[in-house]
C-alpha cells in the first residue's frame, strides 16, 4: 500500500462485537490492495474495541479511532476527517462485502470518469435467513440529473451511504455536514448526487446488508419516523435552493408517496408494538397533512425541520384488551 491510499474505507462501530470481525475480515482480504480502513469505535461497551485493536495490530492499513458515543453521523464524520484516500467508501460494521467489492467499484468509477459508483446488495433478514438481491440495478453510466432522479424515486439507486464509492472531493470541496438524525444518509446522498458529474451503476451484487432485530428499519420510534419527514423537508429545501424543484417535481412527489406509505406502515408497527390504539388515527392524519404541505405549491422555504409530525402512542387504550 502506498503512503496515500487510493481508497479510504470508513467503518462506524457501536456494540457489534459479534459482527465486526466478519466485516473487517471481508475488507482486509480485498483483491484491491491500495486502500486503508478507518474503524471508528463510537463508545462501544461490548468488546467491539478489542476486536478492532486485534485487526489494527495485525494489518498496517487498519486504523482505529476510539471516541465517546456520539452517534453514527459523528462517527462517519470523524472517519472522513482522517481519510487520506482519493475515494471514500462507507461500510456498516454489522455488514460485509465481496472480495472484489473495492476493485469493481474503483474500476467502474475510473473507467467512466464518474464521481460515484453503486452496486447491488444482498438484503439478508437475520431472523429468517431470507436473502434477496436489491435494488436490481443494471450497468449504466448516468448523468447527474438522471442519477438524482433515480435516487429520489428509489429506483435502481437507494439512499444508503454503503454499497457506493465516492470521490472524496464531493465531501471536502462542498463541506457537506452529516446531520445528526436517523436516515441521515438519505439526505446526504441527495446532496452528494447533486454535485456529482456522473454516476455509474453496476449489475454485480457485492455488498451484504444484514437486517438485525436492532437495525434502524426494524425498530421504529417516533423520532425515527419524524426524521423521515425531516429528510423530506430537507430534500424540498435542497431542490428549491438549487432552483430545481420544477425539474424534479415528479421525482419528489414519488418520494413523498413512498415516504407516506412507509410512515403509515411504521406507525402501525409502532402502535402494535406498544399495544396502544390511542393516538393512532391522529398520527395518520398528521402524516397525510404534512405530506400535502411538503409537496404542495405553497411550500414555505422557512418550514421548520425540527417540528415533530407523529407522537408516541398514548397509554389510554390497550389493544390487547380487545
Amino acid at each position: 500500500m502506498t503512503t496515500t491510499p487510493k481508497i479510504s474505507v470508513i467503518v462506524p462501530v457501536y456494540n457489534v462485537a459479534s459482527y465486526v470481525g466478519e466485516c473487517l475480515s471481508s475488507l482486509v482480504h480485498q483483491t484491491f490492495r491500495d486502500f486503508e480502513i478507518i474503524a471508528v469505535n463510537d463508545g462501544s461497551t461490548d468488546g467491539s474495541l478489542a476486536v478492532l485493536r486485534e485487526f489494527e495490530s495485525s494489518y498496517p492499513f487498519v486504523r482505529v479511532l476510539d471516541q465517546p458515543n456520539s452517534g453514527v453521523s459523528a462517527a462517519r464524520m470523524a472517519g472522513l476527517s482522517l481519510a487520506r484516500g482519493e475515494f471514500v467508501a462507507f461500510v456498516d460494521s454489522d455488514d460485509y462485502v465481496s472480495a472484489r467489492y473495492l476493485e469493481e467499484l474503483y474500476t467502474a468509477i475510473c473507467d467512466n470518469d464518474a464521481d460515484i459508483a453503486c452496486c447491488n446488495y444482498y438484503f439478508r433478514f437475520e431472523t429468517t435467513g431470507l436473502t434477496v438481491i436489491y435494488p436490481c440495478c443494471w450497468k449504466s453510466v448516468l448523468s447527474r440529473d438522471k442519477a438524482l432522479q433515480r435516487l429520489m424515486r428509489d429506483y435502481s439507486i437507494q439512499g444508503f451511504l454503503w454499497n457506493k464509492l465516492y470521490r472524496k472531493t464531493l465531501f471536502t470541496e462542498h463541506e457537506i455536514p452529516f446531520p445528526a438524525m436517523c436516515f441521515e444518509d438519505m439526505i446526504m446522498n441527495r446532496v452528494l448526487f447533486s454535485y456529482a458529474r456522473k454516476v455509474v451503476t453496476l449489475r454485480k451484487t457485492l455488498y451484504y446488508y444484514q437486517q438485525r432485530q436492532t437495525s434502524a428499519l426494524n425498530t421504529m420510534t417516533p423520532k425515527k419516523i419524524n426524521d423521515f419527514f425531516r429528510m423530506l423537508v430537507m430534500t424540498r429545501k435542497l431542490l428549491e435552493k438549487n432552483d430545481e424543484y420544477n425539474k424534479f417535481r415528479f421525482s419528489y412527489h414519488v418520494l413523498c408517496g413512498k415516504t407516506t406509505i412507509c410512515s403509515i406502515y411504521y406507525i402501525i408497527q409502532m402502535h402494535m408494538n406498544h399495544h396502544q390504539a390511542a393516538g393512532f388515527l391522529t398520527n395518520i392524519k398528521k402524516v397525510l397533512r404534512s405530506v400535502r404541505s411538503y409537496a404542495g405549491d405553497g411550500f414555505a422555504a422557512a418550514t421548520d425541520v425540527s417540528l415533530d409530525v407523529v407522537a408516541a402512542p398514548e397509554a389510554e387504550t390497550n389493544l390487547s384488551a380487545h
